[in-house]
């Protein structure tokens, strides 16, 4: 435990949460020469980036919330000098269903030309596919080089597409484009499924907030590809914690902020114990949340949707498709998430009640990465197993008999296309509901994107009268900035609202106050 802040302290920053973004934001800041104080309210930073030893006499450290990484930028890591391995998966996906599978490998050989010949009886779908995903890349191309800049004007990106894609994923609810290109069941949910990851919406919603979950999901590094994160999640923590020390950064846990005044030319950033006076503050937390400390007009608050499960087993179960669980479960492996299935379990839960079935994905951490066990497990068969359930909004969620029940919904969807029920070889377990995140995380509503996500561009007509503006990361105060996953770029383990959110900051210090 760090010790508490003196009273009346001065600093030039002062980062509100000490999650993964906000350890980016203080590197830059701290690099820059400015006084930079990060507090956390729990007694560790990291927020959701973190791995835990999940299960009471089992040495297995797992990333507990946040499992895999895609839109952290290149560029980025090598910037701050971290220290990871990002491994890829030669599975892409995997998708059983009632007597085969549908195998998508990472870079599509023989055996998924086969998989999609078996199951449609012909080669349109897989045209289809590769057609469609050879033009979302154009629009990851164009997209992924400006993240790291300020907001690009929506014209400038669109000119370097082909109109019909763009209408495919930003004009039009996605799910009109999937149920053109594609005309399998199976294989429109397994394209839709990107779109509704900590995402709640129809496919066919008109606000289109599906599309903008499927564009951040296929645009990291312009390829789209997850990749696993060696040591787990807490490895990357780890490393932005490790620079972010070094550069000087100040970062103080089991520090709960109770209140922030924002002024014109400062703030005061105040909890139990401390009273801190400084030029900027910075917030990591949700605009939710944020609100609440600045005793402004509180927002709607945000519903997560994910049902994360957890598992240890001491193997991998056996599979009636007759496919190797090595690779079958080494990438996405989807339950319950052909089109209809997804819709009518939205259609449920936006209903108020928890749907009938479980739909949603597993992988396998260990597949890729051992080194997330310790020495008893790593030499067993023993593996991980990371699910996350879709169309499970807080509400539909609201105490452990209903979470237990869609554990039990899980079990059964799952063994449903094994040989073999998975139970017995269930080492350890444990879930967490949107209620139970917001309680572990102070994370409002349990929602992973701190709300709902949006468009990575000026919209027509929009301006961006300041650094704040052009960078996306305006709380609309002028010392106040968001640094989250609530900013313009926010969601997913990036680290990209951190850095715009610093150089923002830098940007808009005039020549005379710099460092």
């Amino acid at each position: 435990m760090s010790d508490e802040p003196g009273p009346n302290e001065r600093r030039d920053v002062v980062i509100v949460g000490g999650g993964h973004n906000a350890l980016v934001a203080g590197t830059y800041l701290a690099r820059a020469g400015l006084g930079v104080t990060i507090l956390e309210r729990l007694e560790h930073v990291g927020g959701a980036a973190i791995s835990a030893d999940v299960f009471d006499g089992l040495d297995a450290r797992l990333s507990r919330y946040s499992y895999l990484v895609s839109l952290m930028p290149e560029d980025l890591i090598a910037d701050l000098g971290l220290g990871l391995e990002l491994r890829s998966r030669d599975t892409a996906s995997y998708t059983p269903y009632a007597g085969g599978g549908l195998l998508v490998e990472t870079v599509a050989g023989e055996a998924t030309e086969e998989s999609f010949h078996v199951l449609t009886g012909s080669g349109d779908e897989l045209a289809a596919w590769r057609q469609f995903y050879a033009e979302v890349a154009t629009v990851a191309g164009a997209i992924a080089p400006t993240l790291l800049r300020p907001l690009p004007h929506i014209g400038d990106l669109r000119d370097q597409v082909d109109m019909a894609i763009w209408t495919d994923l930003v004009d039009e609810p996605i799910g009109t484009a999937i149920e053109r290109r594609f005309a399998h069941d199976l294989i429109r949910g397994v394209v839709g499924t990107d779109a509704l990851i900590g995402t709640f919406a129809s496919l066919h919603d008109p606000t289109l907030v599906q599309n903008k979950c499927f564009l951040y999901h296929l645009i990291g590094n312009g390829t789209g590809e997850w990749r696993v994160p060696v040591g787990g999640m807490g490895a990357v923590t780890a490393e932005l914690e490790r620079v972010a020390r070094e550069a000087g950064v100040d970062i103080r846990t089991n520090c709960e902020v109770d209140g922030i005044d924002a002024r014109d030319t400062g703030v005061t950033v105040c909890g139990d114990g401390f009273v801190i006076d400084a030029d900027w503050a910075l917030s990591g937390v949700a605009p939710y949340a944020l609100a609440r400390l600045l005793s402004r007009p509180v927002p709607t608050k945000p519903s997560g949707s994910q049902f994360k499960i957890n598992l240890l087993v001491s193997r991998l179960p056996r599979l009636k498709s007759g496919m190797d669980p090595a690779i079958a479960f080494a990438g996405t492996f989807h339950l319950g998430e052909s089109m209809s299935q997804l819709e009518a379990a939205w259609a449920e839960a936006a209903g108020g009640a928890l749907p009938d079935f479980a739909s949603g994905e597993l992988y396998c951490h260990t597949l890729t990465d051992r080194s997330i066990l310790g020495s008893e497990l790593a030499g067993t068969a023993a593996q991980t197993l990371t699910y996350f359930g879709l169309h499970t909004p807080y509400g539909v969620l609201p105490d452990e008999a209903a979470a237990n029940q869609a554990y039990e919904q899980f079990l059964t969807a799952i063994n449903t296309h094994l040989e073999e029920p998975i139970e017995p070889l269930i080492l350890g377990v444990e879930h967490k509901t949107p209620a139970q995140i917001e309680e572990a995380l102070a994370m409002p509503g349990g929602h992973i994107f701190h709300g709902d996500l949006q468009w990575p561009w000026l919209e027509e007509g929009e301006t961006a009268p300041g650094p704040m503006e052009r960078w996306g990361v305006s709380t609309g105060l002028p010392r106040v900035v968001m640094c989250g996953s609530g900013a313009r770029r926010g969601g997913a383990v990036s680290g990209i609202a951190g850095h715009n959110a610093a150089h923002a900051i830098l940007e808009g210090l005039p020549i005379m106050d710099r460092p």
